[in-house]
């Protein structure tokens, strides 16, 4: 992964940034998937708090923890919503500048502004606010903002309007579900923005949910795990993983399916260099 420091794991278990009917699945999530790893500090994250309020602190905590790791760590965050990335990434950025890319492996784009949301909540707007668009209360400083030819979506296949109109008017580079058969794609995606160092950001519903039952917004026709594990292991291979996020887990309560989801997770994680973490 280009660094010999161990790297530092964040547990986020944020869900106030969901739109899903069960939000706080992402707290059992969170500390689900951590459990996989043998280090982690987690985040404290008030319990009942709402949005917008309780994602600004939280946002301040995740900067907090950030603040504490080193030049070289690579940083593994582990959500919650989707909305635990925006600190990492923006952080990444404030680090790499334009040698930065960012991989979005997620069925939805996070790509809505608060004026386009149709749903008003924050995990579908991440992405846009890393790029210079969200809520004003959560949005980086312009030297750690993304710019959109530094992202590469990939298994994106539930867009919103605005979010296909953004897409369509700033190139941003897709790479769809069908492409992701072929474990290269991605990495010629990234290839392509000149970037040398990588974040990889990984919402569990760009698995179809045939292939991962605790899914917190599932969408059909998705990718398989082991396209997924393929084509983290192909970006690992050929750029510096700085940052790796998992995040939108909700476990279901199955015992024999949340055993099957954790070998998914273990899998990930191996293919992103992580397997001298593993329990």
């Amino acid at each position: 992964m280009g660094s010999a420091a161990e790297p530092a794991v964040l547990i986020v278990p944020q869900w106030q940034g969901s739109s899903a009917a069960a939000p706080k699945l992402l707290v059992d999530g969170a500390y689900g998937s951590a459990r996989l790893l043998r280090a982690g500090l987690a985040v404290a994250v008030p319990a009942e708090d709402p949005a917008p309020d309780a994602l600004v602190r939280n946002a301040a905590a995740v900067r907090d923890r950030l603040a504490g790791t080193a030049p070289d760590q690579v940083v593994v965050t582990l959500g919650g919503d989707c909305g635990v990335e925006l600190e990492p990434v923006a952080a990444a950025v404030g680090r790499y500048g334009t040698d930065l890319a960012v991989v979005w492996l997620d069925a939805h784009g996070d790509l809505n502004t608060p004026e386009e949301s149709p749903s008003g909540a924050f995990h579908g707007m991440v992405l846009r606010t890393l790029l210079g668009a969200g809520p004003v209360e959560l949005l980086p400083p312009a030297d750690r903002r993304l710019s959109p030819d530094q992202v590469v979506l990939g298994g994106t296949r539930a867009l919103d309007a605005g979010e296909r109109a953004y897409i369509g008017a700033h190139g941003v580079r897709t790479i769809p579900v069908a492409a992701l058969a072929g474990p290269e794609a991605l990495a010629e995606a990234v290839a392509a923005t000149g970037a040398a160092h990588l974040y990889v950001h990984v919402d569990l519903d760009v698995m179809d949910p045939h292939e991962f039952d605790g899914l917190s917004y599932p969408e059909p026709d998705g990718i398989t795990a082991a396209q997924l594990c393929a084509a983290v292991a192909a970006l690992a291979a050929r750029f510096t993983l700085v940052g790796l996020g998992v995040t939108e887990h909700a476990p279901s309560g199955d015992a024999a399916a949340a055993e099957a989801d954790a070998q998914v997770l273990r899998d990930l994680f191996t293919a992103a260099g992580l397997g001298a973490l593993l329990r």
